[in-house]
């Protein structure tokens, strides 16, 4: 697939098969040639933009390297689940992956406190706390075990609600729905809070989860939806915006010092370029999705996010994670989203 620049991604590029995009980077001079060959794995559809733009990336860390590095980026889970593929990045079977903050959590536990429900209304305040004290906190943290981050936060978008039944308007549409969420504590707790029934599923089986009604909804970002093709199995979308989520560029601390100094910083620089182009990415198809899904059939839902906002406030859900996060991690999501109560 033609990339053009800067963010032009265009919606039939992004929702075409995954032939569009290779699943792993072609050499373009023999391995034996590299100092350093490299894995880079990940759970998206290679037309997603975390693909699109880690290959381009990919590809400059070649160019700027003169071939010393070799990153071959391995996407749609075909090295293993999400948390099967945090367990290779930690072990170094992998040395590089891109993590959703929810996932991450589940070994480094305050990362997920960006997914604290209704945190964030826009991009702006989200930047602004992945682009200063929040973000910096959540690094020092990662860097406590055998991965760290290596570029700035990647955008996974806003959460919506969808589903195959019932129509999610209300919080009291959520009482008793069975909802798909990943394996992560907090998004659990979250539609705990509110009523619902979440189940765990790792992402590369959501769709069939869906399909075999083994839950009646799911939630993701519009991208998400879009290139899993979930509107395929799913008749409504909530734009309920619940909760933001981010990746990680994840590498494995020990495979990451190997490299020289001045690869490590090409790694980081062309990651970190990739970062703000991907960002522009979704939050332009976060607006134009919605069209395109709609003429696919799926049916949006504007609903009072304020009204699911007081509802899970009426809870304990922001006094337990308050609790569990610790005063100075919930100081810095509160520097950035204001007071959360």
């Amino acid at each position: 697939m033609t990339v053009s620049k800067l963010g032009r991604i265009s919606r039939r590029s992004l929702l075409v098969g995954a032939s569009a995009v290779p699943l792993c980077a072609i050499l373009t001079r023999p391995a034996s040639a590299a100092e350093f060959v490299y894995k880079f794995a990940t759970g998206q559809d290679p037309t997603h933009p975390v693909n699109v733009r880690a290959q381009e990336a990919i590809d400059r860390i070649r160019e700027a390297t003169s071939g010393r590095l070799e990153i071959r980026l391995f996407p749609a889970n075909q090295l293993g689940s999400d948390t099967e593929l945090l367990t290779q990045v930690r072990s170094g079977g992998v040395e590089f992956f891109n993590q959703s903050s929810s996932i991450l959590a589940t070994l480094v536990p305050s990362a997920g406190i960006v997914n604290t429900g209704f945190a964030f209304t826009d991009y702006d305040s989200v930047w602004k706390a992945m682009d200063g004290d929040l973000g910096t906190y959540i690094r020092a943290l990662i860097a406590k075990t055998p991965i760290m981050a290596v570029s700035k936060a990647w955008d996974n978008g806003f959460r919506q609600v969808t589903s195959s039944g019932r129509e999610v308007r209300t919080p009291d549409d959520l009482k008793n729905f069975q909802i798909r969420v990943p394996p992560a504590p907090l998004l659990t707790s979250l539609f705990k809070a509110l009523g619902a029934g979440p189940t765990p599923i790792n992402f590369n089986e959501v769709y069939s989860a869906l399909q075999t009604k083994v839950v009646d909804g799911q939630e993701n970002p519009l991208p998400i939806i879009a290139t899993a093709r979930l509107y395929e199995v799913q008749s409504t979308c909530s734009l309920t915006g619940h909760v933001w989520d981010g990746y990680w560029i994840l590498g494995n601390k020990r495979a990451f010092e190997r490299l020289p100094k001045d690869v490590q910083e090409i790694v980081t620089r062309e990651l970190d370029r990739s970062a703000v182009d991907q960002r522009a990415d979704i939050a332009k198809l976060s607006q134009s999705l919605r069209n395109d899904l709609s003429a696919k059939g799926l049916k949006f839902i504007d609903v009072d996010r304020a009204a699911f906002r007081q509802a899970l406030a009426k809870t304990s859900f922001y006094a337990d994670w308050k609790a569990k996060f610790g005063e100075e991690a919930w100081s810095q999501l509160e520097k950035a989203a204001g007071q959360l109560s």
